[in-house]
């Protein structure tokens, strides 16, 4: 598993529906703000890729030292981000296929607002799972 991960789902209106900080390393207050807002300034960068390639899987977008910033854009425009200091490609791009098809059970519940924050700890405990596996 990497050291430092922090992963965040964010809506196509760029609103945060779901963080979970899934590394290995002690949590620290700080470092949790600094993960989000080297997510959230990635963001620009993410949406400006999104619409010059046909790639869900967008890799290594953007870099604050050691750590990178990975990317899957789904259909909907939702971006799942994962803030990491691995360097397992296939693993992330593993765990991101995986976490878009549990987003997707959740997407189908007629009780779930789409956009509104992922709440459910069955959701939670699955994408920690996720990351064990595969970071």
């Amino acid at each position: 598993m990497a050291n430092t991960a922090c992963f965040i789902i964010v809506s196509r209106n760029d609103i945060p529906i779901y963080e979970a900080e899934v590394g290995s390393a002690p949590k620290k207050e700080e470092a949790a703000h600094q993960h989000q807002f080297i997510l959230h300034a990635a963001l620009d960068i993410v949406q400006d890729l999104a619409w010059t390639t046909s790639a869900m899987f967008l890799k290594a977008v953007d870099r604050f030292n050691d750590l990178v910033v990975s990317v899957y854009v789904t259909a909907g425009h939702s971006r799942l981000m994962l803030l990491h200091d691995s360097r397992n490609e296939d693993g992330i791009k593993s765990f991101f296929q995986e976490v878009h098809e549990l987003y997707v059970k959740i997407l189908l519940n007629p009780l779930y607002l789409p956009g509104s924050r992922i709440t459910s700890s069955h959701f939670d405990t699955k994408v920690r799972a996720l990351a064990r596996k595969y970071l």
